[in-house]
């Protein structure tokens, strides 16, 4: 039985593509830098209720979105896949396990586990006293996509998204927000998931660059959303190429650009068992 609801936060840590913006070197690109929504990091968002914080993705600079957000402290990470920039500020997670004196745990699909344990096995296998594990993995099977999780008082529902390339990703849904970066095209699973939703952040990298091969552009967006129904979609994982500005002049109604730092807000129903 439905008793209450439940507001949480959503804060857009990062809504760069792989590079960001700017480039290295100080290259804009065609965005104005005296505009700051122009400065985007790498993806990665917090959600926050009352009680848990949870962050989707770390990546390069994950270490200064927290700082940014004055955040000290999180209390566990999911993560989409396991391109690089969506992981490769993970060694960041030892500094607050230091500060809370535990394990992190971190949730993701076999293929992202496997990467990640490739690539940073010190924070899986202790080295030493002194260089203890950073992180508690948790790896989703194909019986959990689609099915509602929790991780303290938060629920969502993870569900595969096809990144392109046969390259998977995971999207969430937290009550009546979605969240899908890195995603080429949403199928009838991920779309009947989202339906309802009032808000997405949803993947636009190749907003006015035509359809390429692992991220959806602005007309593959609004057809998803036709049958998605959210009120409102926020691109992101944008490029040195779209100025903010410009954006918001030419993007229809109910369709606006993300920007590092936006707050958002999601509601959940809370159930009795």
């Amino acid at each position: 039985m439905k008793i209450d609801q439940k507001t949480l936060k959503i804060r857009i840590l990062g809504c760069g593509d792989s590079a960001g913006v700017p480039r290295i070197g100080g290259d804009w690109g065609d965005c104005n830098p005296a505009n700051p929504k122009n400065r985007r990091t790498r993806p990665s968002i917090l959600v926050q209720s009352e009680t848990t914080s949870l962050v989707i993705d770390t990546g390069p600079d994950f270490g200064l979105q927290l700082t940014r957000e004055n955040l000290k402290t999180i209390d566990a990470v999911l993560y989409t896949h396991d391109h690089n920039d969506h992981i490769a500020g993970i060694d960041d997670l030892r500094i607050i396990r230091g500060r809370i004196g535990r394990n992190i745990p971190i949730y993701s699909d076999k293929r992202t586990y496997e990467s990640l344990k490739a690539r940073f096995a010190y924070m899986f296998i202790e080295q030493s006293p002194f260089y203890p594990t950073v992180i508690n993995p948790y790896i989703w099977n194909q019986n959990d996509f689609g099915k509602k999780q929790r991780f303290g008082d938060i629920e969502f529902i993870p569900f595969e998204q096809d990144h392109g390339e046969g390259n998977i990703s995971l999207g969430f849904r937290f009550g009546d927000f979605g969240y899908s970066t890195d995603m080429r095209h949403l199928d009838g699973r991920a779309l009947s998931i989202l339906k309802g939703i009032k808000t997405w952040v949803a993947d636009c990298a190749d907003y006015a660059h035509g359809h390429g091969t692992l991220h959806a552009n602005l007309p593959i967006v609004q057809k998803l959303n036709a049958e998605i129904g959210a009120e409102i979609v926020y691109l992101t994982h944008l490029k040195m190429f779209y100025d903010y500005d410009k954006m918001c002049l030419d993007l229809p109604e109910g369709y606006t650009p993300a920007y590092d730092g936006l707050l958002l807000e999601a509601h959940q129903f809370n159930y009795e068992n």
